[in-house]
């Protein structure tokens, strides 16, 4: 048997502020809505230029109060060409973002910026 990965969902807040993030510091592109106004939740997907995997962000309406994100989820993680002007932009943006680091004895080749509910992204320079 053979399976791929499809996509990956997080629940978000304010979908507005979560797409303007994963579209605007991203790159990410929307590929499909669903809206189920009589069970109040919006499910947007976002994929990336290769459109091999999506991200699923689920809009519940009217929130109560913010997600709890659990201690076993880590991060979600992304390749780009130019890691240093990548990081100037999301900083430039307002964002929450790490200094550059490297696993232990490697030079640094990646960091984190924070999204709108406070989900990790894991930014890494591109090998090829």
């Amino acid at each position: 048997m053979e399976y791929k990965f499809l996509h990956t969902c997080i629940r978000v807040m304010d979908l507005d502020k979560s797409l303007k993030f994963y579209k605007d510091a991203l790159g990410l592109v929307e590929t499909r809505r669903k809206d189920f106004p009589d069970d109040e939740f919006t499910l947007v997907f976002l994929s990336d230029v290769d459109g091999k995997f999506e991200l699923e962000l689920t809009y519940n309406y009217n929130p109560e109060k913010p997600y709890t994100i659990g201690n076993g989820y880590s991060h979600l993680a992304m390749s780009v060409k130019d890691l240093e002007a990548s990081r100037q932009k999301h900083m430039e943006m307002g964002y929450k973002v790490t200094e550059l680091s490297g696993l232990p004895g490697d030079p640094p080749r990646y960091y984190f910026v924070t999204d709108p509910d406070g989900y990790d992204i894991e930014i890494i320079r591109a090998t090829k």
